[in-house]
């Protein structure tokens, strides 16, 4: 079958992926960081509109164009999309989101014993010419309580390593995902229970209207002292304000991701400058083998539903 439909990329993607369109009969124009004024005047040529987490796909772009049918973001997300308008102008929305859920999940656990262990004082202590041995003592994670906020496939990926290490795991989602919990000798319990229970805390849920702060001034007061906090889902699922101002409650913080992204305010200049945090530059999936996998993923997902038509 010979697909006749042209895809715009507007965002930086593997070589691999665009091949793949093109393999599969779809014409691919790659236009990595093409601004949105100038996607809104290109749009109405394509059917395909392929992208990350950079732009707002709303309203106004969506109206861009007549023939548009297919909204494919690389990577699982879809909080940068008006969900609801694009089904209702019966357009289809694509996402890769199998792909990802093992090199976010190692950065969890990446996180966690990075903070467990101090090794981000160490490395920079010898980095200025010191010896700190001696000095720092770090604790392990065999024994400690891991609270998963969302069981989904990064939650549960993150168990599986958890459990290996001999870690107690907790999990709260918004369906029952009790007996996926049992496989790691875990229970399902509410967001309450894990907050006050856990040593550990890693959130991996989706951005929702439910999820939006859901960290906040009377959660964090339900945390026990001396805890560890991981956020790699979206940084709007904390509310910073209330993070910041209770910062020294935590052995330590981990974020792959900012309510401001990337991060200009002085409110988060300050949370990034505190000693007991740590925070990346939302790379959650950008490893080799993730990106080779959500070209695979997508692209697969793209082309079948391109067929049905």
């Amino acid at each position: 079958m010979v697909l006749i439909v042209d895809a715009l990329v507007v965002d930086n993607v593997p070589d691999r992926l665009v091949f793949l369109l093109r393999q599969g009969g779809i014409n691919v124009d790659y236009v990595p960081g093409l601004q949105r004024d100038n996607l809104i005047n290109v749009l109405k040529n394509y059917e395909i509109l392929v992208f990350r987490s950079r732009l707002k796909i709303d309203k106004e772009i969506i109206d861009s164009s007549n023939k548009l049918k297919y909204l494919a973001r690389f990577g699982v997300g879809l909080d940068n999309v008006d969900i609801d308008y694009a089904m209702k102008k019966g357009i289809k929305i694509i996402n890769a989101p199998n792909s990802p859920s093992k090199s976010v999940a190692q950065l969890i656990i990446s996180m966690i014993l990075i903070l467990e262990r101090h090794l981000y004082t160490i490395i920079e202590s010898v980095k200025k010419g010191e010896w700190p041995k001696g000095k720092i003592l770090g604790n392990e994670v065999e024994g400690k309580t891991l609270g998963i906020i969302g069981f989904g496939r990064i939650g549960r990926e993150t168990a599986k390593i958890a459990h290996s290490l001999g870690m107690k795991i907790l999990a709260n989602d918004i369906i029952d995902v009790s007996n996926d919990v049992k496989k790691f000798e875990g229970m399902q319990v509410s967001l309450d229970y894990l907050l006050r229970n856990s040593d550990i805390i890693s959130i991996s849920v989706p951005l929702t209207p439910l999820t939006y702060h859901m960290i906040n001034k009377d959660t964090i007061s339900l945390i026990k002292n001396n805890s560890i906090l991981i956020n790699t889902a979206r940084g709007e699922v904390i509310d910073t304000k209330a993070l910041l101002e209770n910062i020294n409650k935590f052995k330590g913080i981990g974020l792959d991701v900012l309510e401001q992204e990337p991060p200009k305010d002085n409110l988060f200049k300050e949370l990034i400058s505190h000693e007991n945090v740590i925070v990346t530059s939302h790379i959650g999936s950008e490893t080799y083998e993730a990106m080779d996998r959500l070209s695979e993923e997508l692209a697969k997902n793209i082309i079948e539903e391109v067929k049905k038509k």
